[in-house]
């Protein structure tokens, strides 16, 4: 077997619609394991919202449609369960218990297919609706009125739910049989939001804008993104705009260092800047 494609020969049919189960089911088709994705008869909403998205997640991952609703779908599907590793849902609880792929059912008669269940909140919540945006709201990551830049919840929860899939072709070694993982996706943006709860985005934080070397400026016909965290990195861009320092931890965070490190940048263009750090190995990307 491949380092790089550890789950080949792995069997991964995937129910979950919208943004997570399909992000989750490219990574595991990108680790080996061969992938069917079973639509309804509607399809999967995300084609309406980003067809270009979806058309890169399921490249090369085989589609089918079927209506689990009647004892057709259902004998079909079933078929391919008999020689499934791992299923992907993304419905709530309450509609896989109708469609009888409740996990008791499930492990029941099939004892060596594993169930990732991707659903919005862990437990007796995964009932209540929800969407990445209710789900960042909640662990204060929409603190204005603008929407978020990326859907941290959704792509955060298909990484966990990727990294399940492994946890349960490892427990399928060990044991021989198929294991049950629920992930949600308020668990997802609740850990993405940690750094946030910890200060360091906020303000006053570090990374947040408090110190000089990690933040954003204006040059002369752009911006950069400076990230000169570190005290190595922060020594080295101060020597850079001959700015003295007396200690490359604590005089990072003096309002003066902010002024002279904005005025060292406001004077460069973005071509000089980019000189520099290749040649003084500071981290920074220039913008336009």
């Amino acid at each position: 077997m491949s380092p790089t494609k550890p789950l080949r020969g792995t069997r991964v049919v995937s129910l979950a619609l919208n943004l997570p189960g399909p992000a989750a089911l490219r990574r595991l088709a990108d680790m080996g394991a061969r992938c069917t994705k079973v639509n309804p008869p509607a399809g999967d909403p995300m084609q309406h919202y980003t067809a270009e998205g979806y058309a890169q997640l399921h490249q090369g991952i085989e589609q089918i449609g079927l209506d689990l609703k009647d004892a057709k779908g259902q004998a079909a599907l079933h078929k391919l369960l008999a020689k499934t590793d791992i299923l992907l849902t993304s419905f709530r609880p309450s509609a896989l218990t109708k469609l009888g792929l409740g996990w008791k059912v499930l492990h029941k008669r099939y004892p060596q297919l594993s169930l990732v269940e991707v659903v919005g909140a862990p437990g007796p919540l995964a009932e209540i609706p929800g969407h990445d945006l209710t789900y960042q709201a909640e662990v204060d990551l929409v603190p204005g009125m603008d929407l978020p830049d990326s859907l941290f919840a959704d792509m955060g929860g298909a990484l966990m739910a990727s990294e399940a899939a492994l946890q349960a072709m490892l427990a399928q070694k060990t044991t021989g049989k198929g294991s049950h993982h629920e992930v949600a996706l308020s668990h997802a943006a609740a850990w993405l939001a940690l750094p946030r709860q910890w200060g360091m985005t906020t303000p006053k934080g570090a990374v947040g804008g408090a110190h000089a070397g990690y933040r954003l400026y204006a040059c002369k016909n752009g911006r950069v993104a400076m990230a000169a965290l570190e005290p190595h990195f922060a020594q080295r861009l101060c020597d850079a705009a001959d700015i003295a320092l007396k200690d490359p931890v604590k005089d990072l965070f003096k309002p003066a260092l902010h002024q002279a490190i904005a005025a060292f940048v406001a004077d460069k263009t973005r071509k000089q800047l980019d000189a520099l750090a290749q040649a003084q190995d500071i981290p920074l990307m220039t913008l336009p």
